[in-house]
């Protein structure tokens, strides 16, 4: 085990910690020595995962949060401050993914979307920064994606949550670079966790209708890619959660990283094409070029529901 001494960064606070990334990321970082605080909403991953840092003998504990309340956000890390003292690190990590096309997902949904996904993470580090401030020192490390940088179709709304927390982490890093305090965004691509088929199940509505949808074209041509992005996915969280460490072990962080090859591939596209070739380039993965748009769907309704059941 190392210790996390060196940079004097201790007491860890990961929110959306029970499970998928944030969980890969509060062992990782107990393991390595870190006081761990992973916040989730679900007790019996909570206890699970509490029964997991007991029998592994890890400085790890869970806390019951609701990012999207204040009262909540509060208590949580006033507990923290009385167990451990102030927060040094917060990895905003807690989000969802609503998947539906922008004419038809619901104004609430959205709100939803952006809720969770961008205002829950502000709300989080204005807890936990005046103490950062007053000690002139402390790391945000905000979980974005390669959808924060571009975007596809029924991806819209979690794309939009995400290129605001880039916007709002570019911000943040240079107010606060002042204080000697470090944003750092996290950029995964596609990595296998339960977040899919959470977000199956926000976006049962939009995938109900699908077939009689005027995008059920839409629809059934983000199923077969999300099949083949799924089939070629090679990363598991705890790749991503090396790059956390990585972030929050390093003097002087880069203020984004790259997790997984294809994020890496669809980034340096996103730079080097423009955008209408971008959109050619993405529309041929969904087998909506020209030369096949005619071509009605068969049976959409079926390939969609394929898409949401739960995987074994």
């Amino acid at each position: 085990m190392n210790s996390s001494a060196d940079n004097h960064l201790n007491t860890v606070l990961i929110t959306g910690g029970t499970d998928g990334l944030g969980r890969a990321a509060a062992i990782l970082l107990a393991e390595e020595g870190y006081r761990v605080f992973a916040a989730g909403r679900d007790p019996q991953k909570r206890a699970a995962l509490e029964q997991f840092a007991e029998e592994h003998e890890l400085p790890l504990e869970t806390l019951d949060l609701d990012v999207n309340c204040d009262h909540s956000a509060g208590r949580a890390v006033a507990e923290i401050e009385r167990r451990a003292g102030a927060v040094d690190v917060l990895v905003n990590n807690a989000g969802i993914a609503i998947v539906a096309v922008m004419e038809e997902i619901s104004l609430d949904d959205l709100r939803k979307q952006m809720e969770t996904n961008v205002i829950a993470a502000v709300r989080m580090a204005q807890q936990v920064l005046p103490s950062m401030r007053e000690r002139r020192r402390g790391r945000i490390i905000n979980m974005s994606s390669i959808a924060g940088k571009t975007s596809n179709p029924l991806l819209g709304p979690y794309s939009a949550s995400k290129h605001a927390v880039e916007a709002i982490s570019d911000a943040m890093r240079m107010e606060l670079a002042q204080f000697g305090i470090h944003v750092v965004l996290i950029e995964p691509g596609f990595i296998p966790t339960n977040m899919g088929q959470a977000s199956a199940e926000l976006s049962t509505r939009y995938v109900q209708n699908a077939g009689v949808s005027p995008y059920a074209r839409t629809y059934s041509g983000f199923l077969q890619m999300w099949r083949k992005v799924m089939n070629r996915a090679r990363s598991k969280p705890e790749d991503c959660a090396r790059v956390v460490l990585q972030a929050i072990r390093a003097d002087s962080p880069r203020p984004r990283y790259l997790v997984t090859r294809e994020a890496k591939i669809t980034a340096a596209m996103r730079w080097l094409l423009p955008d209408r070739r971008m959109d050619q380039l993405t529309l041929r993965m969904l087998g909506m070029h020209r030369e096949v748009a005619a071509a009605a769907p068969q049976n959409v309704q079926a390939e969609v529901e394929e898409m949401v059941r739960p995987r074994s």
